[in-house]
């Protein structure tokens, strides 16, 4: 049955014939929103009592704000300047309170007059602007606002009822403009198309959409609040968790071949050959995929663990098993350093088992090539070669894998490493190189708490490994303040000295590479940050200070994203190979570098970086038997966000306590790697980590409808929804695989 054309009519009418073409223009480019269903989806921040102030006690620093208080005082200050030299200059200056502290307003020039006649003390106003700091004093500078008193329309009552609704704004599009826009469309919310069935929404209490968007807007109380805030959670969760549900049925109707590993052939030889046994995670996880590749259905599973622990060897095994089985196993790796990397250690880890087809080679033996975009010519075509005839059982590679030149003999499994955004295109062209589908495994180093493993990678099944094998060090992190303490700082390059002189080797991580000027937008930029906040520090900038200063006659070399595959390359073996002390670098080495001797780690402006990252960074040091050490320097003051965020990871080495840490902090949206699809997130009222409960039990709804209507015939109103959220960009992120 097909959709009808008028279930979707009302809310995809675009904005700019609702509201005219300005503020269309304003709404698509600052908010992303183009229809009159993306405007009522945008949906209040939070919501203002009258009468009830909000704390400007507890106002962020450089973020765009809307707050409700009262003009405690406003003085007009005459002064002379360039522009006005006869002392005619003039500066409005208001303050404003909410009882749990007090704002400065500035208003300069021409902008005086019409704030001077109406902020007069009483008043009350809704004022938007961004959070700046003035002789160490918090102020809005030039903040637009809005009276909270008045007659006729402008009253509050007539635009928000006893609760004002807080937008998420921007510096172009007030919180208050937004609402009066709302206020146009919202007659329409009462033709919103409802996703749920009737069944699921009456059993569940749920009152239907276009309640639920009126009272998201407009509510009375605070009960019409709870009331939509419950029903539009649970659309976010069931209409993304049937989009997964439905992926993972088309998967489970495809056809693979089963690969068992032989009983004596390459995966027993090169376990014969391991120094060590396995981890009992190692070995229960090896179970699940084994299990899945036995199987004539693709597996599609997550590996999660921890840095550390043991990922590259449970897939390496992986790989040996479908070798055995007469296939061919590839390896896709973000960059070229990365692949190049697996590719030495895995070649270390097989030693004469990666020697088919060569002397000295052993009776099992197969070939391990490596293919990337830098390649030359003729190594190329020999691994290109060898990948066709099925002389190479593994390939390690970055995305060169996927083009269309590369064909395998014979490919049966596929090793997604770390991160790698891998869209629904790049999976069906790798997936046409095999004669049946390939298995797939996809492999992560962040943990990922059960609820985002179940939002973000629905469609997979999961593994986590959660012990590190024997012999790893525990890491001691601290945080070092480098403005309160700067003899701290000091003390930190000693450290890094002292571990030089015992034989090992030190990072030092920096957030930028230092060569803006390629990129002017950016350089200027960081001249405007110069005024407010100093720009991050920049390895090329640190790496000069460093040499000269407090770690001079080491051998200091540099590493980031711009140098030539080659360079980097050459810069990683010298590390590598214990020829160079300390490594300079920008976050490149967050993944996948493996130097054992390598101990110590200091991150520079260590605030710049979110908490998952700051663990992947640190889990690069304390490889081998000697104790890791990581130093956070950062200039943030104690009690700021910034520094509790650094102590939480200083406090823990808990991977999966600090992605929690970090998704409470960051925006729900987030989380579905808003920037990466380039759409704009489909979660805006679920909180992944509150809401563990509403999404598992999502699952199970839409598995169940999934499993009864896979092409969801008997309801229109959720492929309406569906189709809204999958729109090409998020499709291909979602079915990343």
């Amino acid at each position: 049955m097909d959709l009808v054309p008028a279930l979707q009519e009302p809310l995809q009418q675009p904005l700019k014939s609702v509201l005219g073409p300005a503020t269309a223009k304003v709404m698509a480019e600052h908010l992303g929103l183009h229809t009159v269903g993306d405007l009522l989806h945008h949906y209040p921040r939070r919501y203002e009592e009258r009468g009830q102030l909000t704390h400007l006690a507890d106002l962020p620093m450089d973020e765009h704000v809307t707050v409700v208080a009262q003009v405690a005082d406003a003085r007009l200050h005459t002064f002379a300047s360039a522009k006005a030299p006869r002392g005619k200059g003039q500066r409005l200056e208001v303050t404003i309170t909410d009882g749990s502290g007090r704002l400065q307003l500035v208003f300069f020039g021409n902008g005086v007059h019409k704030p001077h006649k109406e902020l007069l003390p009483g008043t009350r106003a809704m004022f938007a602007g961004k959070v700046s700091v003035f002789n160490r004093r918090l102020q809005l500078a030039h903040p637009a606002y809005e009276l909270l008193h008045g007659d006729g329309e402008e009253t509050v009552e007539t635009w928000a009822g006893a609760l004002i609704p807080i937008y998420p704004a921007t510096a172009k599009l007030e919180s208050w403009k937004i609402g009066k826009a709302l206020q146009t469309v919202l007659p329409t919310a009462q033709d919103a198309v409802d996703p749920l069935p009737d069944t699921l929404r009456a059993g569940r209490g749920l009152v239907p959409l276009p309640e639920a968007l009126l009272k998201i807007h407009r509510p009375h109380t605070k009960a019409d609040i709870a009331d939509a805030r419950a029903r539009l959670k649970w659309d976010e969760a069931f209409v993304l968790q049937v989009a997964l549900a439905r992926r993972r049925h088309a998967d489970a109707q495809l056809p693979a071949v089963a690969r068992n590993p032989l009983p004596d052939g390459l995966l027993s030889a090169f376990d014969d050959r391991l120094p060590f046994t396995l981890t009992e995670g190692q070995q229960r996880v090896t179970g699940e995929i084994f299990t899945d590749l036995a199987t004539e259905h693709p597996m599609h599973r997550l590996l999660q663990g921890e840095v550390g622990s043991g990922k590259t060897m449970v897939a390496l095994r992986a790989m040996l098993a479908v070798v055995d089985a007469g296939g061919q196993a590839a390896m896709l790796a973000p960059t070229e350093v990365l692949a190049q990397q697996h590719h030495r250690s895995v070649v270390e880890m097989m030693g004469e088992l990666a020697e088919g087809g060569m002397l000295g080679g052993a009776e099992h033996a197969t070939k391990v090539v490596v293919l990337t975009g830098s390649m030359g010519a003729a190594a190329r075509r020999q691994a290109l070669l060898d990948l066709v005839t099925g002389e190479a059982g593994i390939v390690i590679g970055t995305h060169a894998l996927i083009e269309d030149k590369v064909q395998f003999h014979d490919l049966g499994l596929v090793v997604v490493d770390e991160q790698h955004r891998f869209g629904v295109e790049q999976r069906d062209a790798l997936r046409g190189k095999g004669k049946q589908p390939p298995h797939l495994l996809v492999m992560t180093a962040t943990p990922i708490p059960r609820t985002v493993a179940m939002t973000v990678f629905g469609d997979l099944e999961t593994s986590v490994l959660d012990q590190l094998p024997a012999g790893r060090s525990p890491i001691a992190s601290h945080v070092v303040p480098a403005a309160d303490k700067p003899h701290f700082l000091a003390r930190a390059w000693e450290r890094v000295r002292e571990e030089v002189e015992n034989g090992h080797q030190a990072y030092v991580v920096c957030p930028r590479i230092g060569d803006e000027e390629d990129d002017p937008k950016k350089a200027r930029k960081s001249a405007e940050d110069e005024a407010e906040k100093r720009p991050p520090l920049a390895v090329l900038e640190v790496t000069d200070q460093l040499a000269k200063g407090p770690l001079g006659g080491l051998k200091v070399e540099v590493l980031h994203g711009r140098m030539h595959p080659d360079d980097k390359d050459a810069v990683m073996r010298r590390f590598a190979a214990g020829e160079t002390d300390v490594l300079v670098a920008t976050t490149v080495i967050e993944v996948g570098v493996n130097v054992p001797n390598a101990t110590a780690m200091v991150i520079m402006d260590a605030d710049r970086f979110g908490v998952s990252q700051l663990h992947q960074l640190r889990g690069r040091v304390g490889r081998g038997s000697a104790a890791g050490l990581c130093l956070l320097v950062t200039e943030m003051p104690e009690a700021s966000a910034a520094r509790q965020r650094l102590n939480a990871v200083a406090a823990t080495l808990d991977g999966f306590e600090l992605s929690r840490i970090d998704l409470e902090q960051r925006r729900e949206g987030d989380v579905l790697g808003q920037a990466q699809s380039g759409a704009r997130t489909s979660l805006r009222m679920l909180a992944v980590i509150e809401d563990e409960e509403i999404i598992a039990e999502a699952r199970e709804e839409a598995t169940a409808v999934v499993t009864a209507d896979p092409e969801l015939r008997d309801l229109p109103g959720l492929r309406t929804a569906l189709d809204a959220l999958l729109d090409e960009e998020r499709e291909q992120y979602l079915e990343k695989g």
